[in-house]
């Protein structure tokens, strides 16, 4: 018996609707983020109180949250900032086998989810795009986590062929649904022949893009699971899945689009995974055999407490290091010496969307002090040092030449300043396997060592 009238039952799923579209207008800026977080779990709760009303399971359902809640707020208060963009991949899995799990449900069992029997065709066509967006997500998903935890290579792993075996599988996969779609009461072996053929190709389309793309994939990886969500509840008949599922989908598009720009890559290659098959593909070689100037901690501090204009380009080594509030401290040392100290951050700097502004964020680093790349890249030129901290790929040159893998993908401009200091752990390609021409030029001091460490030198020194 429902405890709520359908009446009541819309209203609160359309205040849900409104807090979810006010969640993601305050996660547009690091000003209203944390307001944006209170309107989404506001809207999330309101949205799981009211299903409960709906429901005969409520005792099942309310053990699996709390099972559930339990197992995330262990690994929320685990987890590293540097394993965070793995983490969302991981979760991003779990939507995407949500979906496979209630639509396999669904046509085992209909009548329990409210659905005539036999299915309608209508039903199988939802029940057949949620289900291969889904089976995509999560494997793509466990790719995208593997990569991102240095379990497997963030190299590109690319075949003989193997455009035309996507293809395949995508032909074979939508005339299994076209099979679900025509048969009869269940048609079980065109439905799970489908899923596992939207398993397989989840796979390969993320198995060729290369760990310096990695952030477009998570984007595009959330936008999946969002559209996943959004066919499953159409299936429902639950105008909240629906809703939740297709902001998710849009935002998550819009995100990949953004991205795409940033690093001059076709929007559609990326839907379909034929971007980065050439990230890595030239070799760091013949670094030995450059020449680089290096030089210590106290040196570096020398010319930025001599300088009038500092810019600090974080990057994925920062992260590792965890050497945010070590940074501050510099910024804050620099300052008090009346020297002009700003942060430029590129949007796909580190491993996900939005990871260098959580660093900083973090260690409260004011969010004027902070600006995008293109608002600062004009800057460079008129600056007398930039202090660049792990980041690698962002800030290469070789972006600029011709039959580069990255050509054509915007960059930091650091290499027009007067001075560049470079802190990282040795002269190791970065993620996309390039060499980077910046640290072998004549106004370039390479920094050798862990970040934190380097920085906290710094301040001693200053």
């Amino acid at each position: 018996m429902n405890l709520l009238s359908p009446n009541e039952v819309g209203l609160a799923y359309l205040v849900a609707s409104v807090l979810f579209i006010l969640a993601l207008k305050g996660l547009s800026s690091p000003l209203t983020a944390r307001r944006g977080n209170v309107f989404g779990m506001t809207g999330m709760a309101l949205a799981v109180l009211t299903t409960l009303t709906l429901t005969h399971n409520a005792g099942l359902i309310l053990l699996a949250i709390a099972v559930g809640g339990v197992i995330g707020a262990v690994v929320a208060r685990r987890v590293q900032m540097t394993a965070m963009p793995e983490l969302v991949a991981f979760m991003h899995s779990l939507v995407g086998l949500a979906a496979v799990f209630i639509a396999v449900a669904a046509v085992n069992n209909p009548a329990s989810f409210g659905i005539h029997v036999p299915l309608p065709r209508g039903n199988r066509i939802e029940l057949f795009i949620g289900t291969f967006i889904g089976a995509m997500t999560w494997s793509g998903s466990v790719i995208a986590f593997f990569k991102l935890s240095g379990r497997m290579s963030g190299a590109p792993i690319v075949f003989r062929g193997q455009h035309m075996l996507n293809l395949l599988l995508a032909l074979a996969m939508l005339g299994c649904g076209i099979g679900f779609y025509l048969g009869d009461a269940q048609a079980w072996p065109p439905f799970a022949a489908m899923t596992a053929f939207a398993f397989l190709l989840g796979f390969l389309i993320i198995i060729p893009i290369g760990g310096a793309d990695m952030p477009v994939v998570i984007s595009m990886l959330n936008s999946y699971s969002g559209w996943a969500a959004a066919g499953i509840g159409f299936s429902l008949g639950n105008p909240m899945l629906i809703i939740a599922g297709s902001l998710v989908g849009s935002s998550g598009a819009i995100l990949s689009y953004i991205m795409c720009k940033a690093m001059n890559r076709p929007f559609l290659s990326v839907i379909l995974g034929g971007f980065g098959t050439e990230s890595g593909a030239v070799a760091a070689a013949g670094q030995a055999q450059r020449n680089y100037r290096s030089g210590s901690a106290d040196d570096a501090a020398f010319l930025m407490g001599n300088a009038d204009s500092v810019i600090i380009v974080p990057g994925y080594g920062l992260a590792v290091a965890r050497a945010q509030h070590a940074v501050k401290e510099l910024t804050l040392k620099l300052r008090e010496k009346g020297v002009s100290v700003r942060f430029a951050i590129h949007p796909v700097a580190g491993r996900m969307p939005g990871h260098m502004n959580v660093l900083l964020a973090e260690a409260e680093i004011p969010y004027e002090w902070v600006f995008e790349m293109d608002d600062i890249n004009s800057d460079f030129a008129n600056t007398d040092v930039v202090l660049v901290l792990g980041a690698n790929d962002v800030v290469n040159p070789a972006a600029h030449t011709p039959g580069s893998p990255i050509f054509g993908m915007p960059i930091l401009e650091v290499d027009k300043a007067r001075t560049v200091l470079v802190v990282k752990r040795s002269m190791a390609a970065g993620y996309a396997g390039l060499d980077n021409d910046l640290f072998y030029m004549d106004k370039t001091m390479m920094v050798f060592g862990d970040a934190k460490k380097v920085v906290e030198d710094m301040v001693k020194a200053l």
